[in-house]
């Protein structure tokens, strides 16, 4: 069977590599891949299955732009009271931690601001609009327990600081509960897991992180055996006006993108949620980027 007729009937494409096999398909906006250190093709493929489908469930469950998924739903219910179950309650508390740990710069419901600000090449908004809008921006009104989520009316949430990072965490966690003696490196448009440790004996997986001034061209390459690591960064993601550039990290106080933040911050950690929130609150803290990241004790890449 060809790559194209592998994809159109798993949804996946498969190649074979030295060291076993590499996957890859498409979700949350993002180029998805599996490196899998095993040459036998059928587990491959149920790997590459499992991996698929757990990675869009989360998309279509936690996607803003999907109309009337779970999400849609809460960010439509006018000030209303919305079930949610275990799974969403789970990922409001991580978002009401980094809420807290950052100062309120990690905030989740800062959804009418990213409505504003679109990062398509389009207008910078206006200062009315963004004032507007900030004043809807604000978790500490969101009140939620294991049943039920509830805020003012004009609010709305917006997981994409959080949902892809957990997606590669829950992807790699379920491949290493089933297949627990083959290791797996889950990349999600640059957000990494890899839980099983691949060995001494074994080549660790080499990671590139790209150069913000080149894209498509890795900067630095890392080497992880087991771990994760995220990046979070404007090099994509931008809109320039009058020769100042803006990007896509917004600060809910200002309503403005964060000024002096660094091109790019890559964060290794224990797992992708870790590294991601630490990468996204790097950002958040402009110039002094560098100084928190320090304070974590975590390894990082900046670029600037």
């Amino acid at each position: 069977m060809s790559i194209q007729q592998q994809r159109a009937s798993s949804g996946f494409e498969l190649s074979r590599r030295s060291w076993g096999h590499l996957g890859s398909f498409r979700a949350m906006a993002s180029p998805c891949e599996l490196l899998i250190a095993t040459q036998d093709e059928n587990i491959t493929r149920a790997m590459m299955a499992l991996a698929t489908d757990e990675a869009r469930r989360i998309e279509q469950k936690f996607s803003r732009f999907i109309e009337g998924n779970p999400l849609w739903q809460i960010n439509h219910a006018a000030g209303k009271a919305s079930p949610i179950d275990a799974e969403t309650a789970s990922l409001l508390q991580f978002a009401h931690q980094c809420h807290q740990l950052s100062d309120g710069r990690f905030d989740i419901s800062a959804g009418p601001l990213m409505k504003l600000w679109r990062f398509d090449g389009g207008e910078i908004p206006k200062a009315a609009d963004i004032e507007q809008a900030r004043a809807l921006v604000d978790f500490s009104k969101v009140s939620f327990n294991e049943h039920q989520l509830q805020f003012p009316a004009g609010m709305s949430l917006d997981f994409g600081g959080i949902a892809k990072e957990y997606a590669v965490d829950r992807v790699a966690y379920l491949l290493a509960e089933q297949w627990p003696a083959i290791s797996v490196l889950v990349n999600f448009g640059g957000d990494i897991a890899c839980p099983i440790s691949k060995g001494a004996s074994n080549e660790p997986w080499q990671v590139g992180i790209e150069n913000p001034q080149r894209l498509d061209s890795a900067a630095a390459l890392l080497e992880i055996r087991q771990g994760a690591l995220a990046t979070s960064g404007d090099t994509r993601r931008f809109i320039e006006k009058d020769g100042k550039r803006f990007g896509h990290i917004i600060d809910p106080r200002t309503g403005y993108p964060v000024l002096k933040a660094p091109r790019s911050v890559t964060v290794l950690a224990p797992n992708c949620v870790t590294a991601g929130m630490l990468a996204t609150m790097a950002m958040l803290e402009g110039e002094k980027a560098e100084v928190f990241l320090s304070e974590q004790e975590v390894e990082f890449k900046c670029f600037r």
